[in-house]
């Protein structure tokens, strides 16, 4: 098995050409020609990843967000990326990134959140030249209060906290989503008739919502880290005796905290 036998799979699911222009999604580190005697798939490249892959007998890495994003000035070992590079390097472990090409594909991450929703009659918020494009938005099966929503995104995604906007006073029925960092959109989720719009880092600012039209901040990771699992499926998919798994730390690789919800969080 070959690095480029992997990256074929996710390449075919996730295109590198259709990757926004400020992106960095692909092979980041190691050759297409090196041998892979296992792969681990998390969702960021962190040294702790490494170390787990390396203990695991993993020589490739893939994630979601890339480890090398907007330019290296230094490599060492004081920051987490300079310590992931060193660390990967010195083991002989590639690692690969498929980010917006994952976040625009049908099927890829905003299709996820919307199947975690039961969401009907779903078709991408803005649909690009490819036929691809970020976000995407649906139907709920029955229209829902603004409360009767939060709590059915809550459990969805399994969340301890959901931000949101003031919600609105009518039945909810058309909604938006998009993984990650998702305010950009949100003009065109209302240009699309949506009464809720689901994304994560959302800014002050865009909490002030008309009347008719509210927002989640469901949060970055819990967005998005559904699309572990759809790697992982389409590599064993085509290479199911081979070794490929999902990091055991996954859950609890999520960056960001909350106090005060159920405890500080470790």
């Amino acid at each position: 098995m070959k690095v480029k036998d992997i990256t074929a799979v996710l390449e075919e699911f996730a295109p590198l050409s259709v990757q926004e222009s400020w992106d960095n999604s692909g092979l980041l580190i190691g050759s297409q020609e090196d041998d892979v005697t296992g792969v681990l798939v998390g969702f960021d490249c962190t040294p702790e990843l490494v170390d787990e892959a390396v203990e695991k007998g993993c020589n490739m890495v893939v994630t979601h967000h890339p480890l090398i994003y907007k330019g290296v000035k230094r490599i060492n070992g004081q920051d987490p990326v300079g310590a992931a590079i060193i660390k990967a390097v010195k083991a002989g472990v590639a690692v690969y990134a498929a980010h917006t090409t994952a976040d625009k594909v049908i099927g890829g991450v905003s299709y996820d959140m919307a199947a975690k929703l039961g969401l009907e009659n779903v078709h991408i918020l803005e649909q690009d030249a490819e036929c691809t494009g970020l976000g995407c938005v649906g139907e709920f099966p029955r229209p829902m209060t603004a409360e009767e929503a939060l709590e059915h995104v809550r459990k969805a995604f399994g969340l301890k906290v959901i931000k949101h906007s003031k919600p609105v006073k009518g039945l909810i029925s058309r909604v938006a989503v998009m993984g990650g960092s998702g305010g950009s959109e949100i003009a065109a989720a209302m240009a699309a008739g949506a009464q809720l719009y689901i994304t994560g880092d959302i800014s002050y600012h865009n909490f002030f919502t008309p009347e008719g039209f509210m927002v989640m901040d469901i949060g970055h990771f819990e967005s998005e880290v559904g699309i572990v699992d759809i790697f992982l499926s389409k590599i064993r998919k085509i290479f199911p005796n081979f070794a490929v798994l999902k990091s055991a730390v996954l859950d609890g690789s999520n960056p960001v905290r909350y106090y005060g919800i159920a405890g500080p969080q470790s």
